[in-house]
């Protein structure tokens, strides 16, 4: 199997950076790409801006790459997903040349010759990757090793407060009149002197409120619905987070509401959506109605895609989805600041040898993916394939703190917000080698 390729999915950030890692240990690397070109997910959100500076966004093996061909690291500002893009990640796919397929998207993951249930000689076959091309046309290929870095964008989580979506909701989505994206500048505008609902209370959410209440048109109204009864770590840490910009956010949000801009409602948990001639009327599943909303903004987090890992093995978590030995140390309900012990390869692995799921797909549900711990992750998952096992296991992350300390991240539950969770000490890691300050993040300040 070694004269086969390590098969990376998706071209985002921590997809391409995998395969610069690959790539600058003499291995095979093909990426595949659904979207047309790189970064396709993050051109969705193109317009937001990351509240991390660009030398936290850039990954050291992706920069070696492309310094021969004259490429210059940006150095200074705070760049928007479209930046972000253009100016590292298409500049990073050209440089991997054909190494990255466009609009292959992997419908299924298996072994050669073996399904799930087929354990005899299991590690001995390669993998078999099948794909769908734009136009429908089927093919399969074969893989040493697969590390899937496909992300979680395109599972949004619903309004409906069960996880399900709510009674309604799907035919108000058809209708246009929900979204589950951070509204674009042109659709702020658009929606000027009408009714706009915001359900969620990460920093997505935070984004969305912020550009609506800051829009310059007069008379639009905002009503931000939170499902937790408790404001709590709503707002973030303000001036104690330790990226400025993040706590920016929610200082920001915070302003909007005390001034009158932005209504909150706590405890709020959506059982259905129902289209009238006054527009969409949200009702919480205790019978509370809103009044009708001519746009609804849903931005209630992300969930991993796992249908086409049907017949792999994994070692998921059965709450968040994520890595099993990962999920204990980034659970919303236990941790809320930005304390995640170090993990790579081994945290990351499954029962499944050769397969990895890295960057916001490690996290499964989980929020607050930085970006500079999928940059770890895949370094460490590279280099355990390459045979540098001594590199795989020298793994160290401090996140920078959000101000917010303990636990009761998604509900509202003081006592549990009281108990400590992440507000103990920081775990000692027993590994030696430099220390890696994670700054970066996916989603941010605009």
């Amino acid at each position: 199997m070694d004269e086969l390729p390590v098969v990376v999915i998706g071209a985002g950030p921590q997809g391409l950076a995998a395969a610069a890692h690959l790539v600058g240990r003499g291995a095979q690397a093909l990426v595949l790409e659904a979207g047309a070109g790189p970064g396709a997910a993050v051109l969705e959100w193109a317009h937001v801006r990351l509240f991390s500076p660009w030398p936290e966004l850039v990954d050291p093996a992706a920069a070696r790459l492309l310094e021969p061909t004259g490429w210059t690291a940006p150095t200074e500002g705070y760049p928007t997903g479209a930046a972000w893009v253009s100016r590292y990640l298409a500049p990073l796919a050209e440089a991997l040349g054909d190494r990255v397929r466009y609009g292959a998207r992997v419908t299924g993951l298996s072994r050669r010759g073996r399904d799930r249930l087929v354990t005899a000689g299991r590690e001995d076959q390669p993998f078999t990757v099948h794909l769908v091309d734009p136009d429908g046309v089927e093919s399969r290929l074969e893989a040493r090793a697969v590390i899937d870095a496909s992300g979680t964008w395109g599972q949004p989580s619903p309004a409906g407060a069960d996880g399900v979506a709510a009674l309604g909701e799907r035919a108000a989505a058809a209708a246009g009149r929900l979204t589950y994206r951070p509204p674009a500048p042109a659709q702020v505008a658009s929606w000027a002197g009408r009714h706009v609902v915001v359900v969620g209370s990460g920093h997505s959410a935070l984004t969305a409120v912020n550009d609506l209440a800051a829009a310059p048109a007069a008379g639009t109204r905002v009503t931000w619905v939170l499902r937790r009864g408790l404001v709590g770590d709503t707002f973030g840490g303000g001036t104690a987070d330790q990226l400025p910009q993040r706590g920016a956010l929610g200082a920001r949000a915070r302003q909007a509401v005390e001034d009158g801009r932005v209504r909150m409602v706590t405890g709020f948990r959506t059982g259905a959506l129902e289209q009238t001639g006054a527009g969409v009327v949200l009702v919480s599943e205790d019978g509370r109605r809103l009044e009708p909303a001519d746009q609804v903004v849903v931005l209630t987090g992300f969930r991993p895609d796992l249908s086409f890992l049907s017949e792999i093995r994994l070692d998921l978590d059965p709450v968040l989805q994520a890595p099993r030995q990962l999920a204990a140390g980034i659970d919303p309900n236990l941790h809320s600041c930005g304390s995640v012990r170090p993990h790579g390869a081994a945290e990351l692995a499954h029962p499944e040898s050769g397969l990895y799921l890295v960057g916001m797909k490690a996290y499964g549900r989980a929020p607050t993916f930085l970006a500079l711990t999928g940059y770890e992750q895949v370094r460490s998952v590279v280099a355990e394939l390459t045979g540098d096992h001594a590199g795989a296991a020298r793994v160290e992350l401090t996140l920078p703190d959000t101000g917010v300390c303990g636990g009761a991240g998604l509900f509202d539950d003081p006592e549990g917000a009281a108990s400590g969770g992440c507000c103990g000490p920081a775990p000692v890691s027993q590994t030696s080698g430099p220390q890696l300050v994670s700054t970066g993040t996916l989603l941010s300040a605009p």
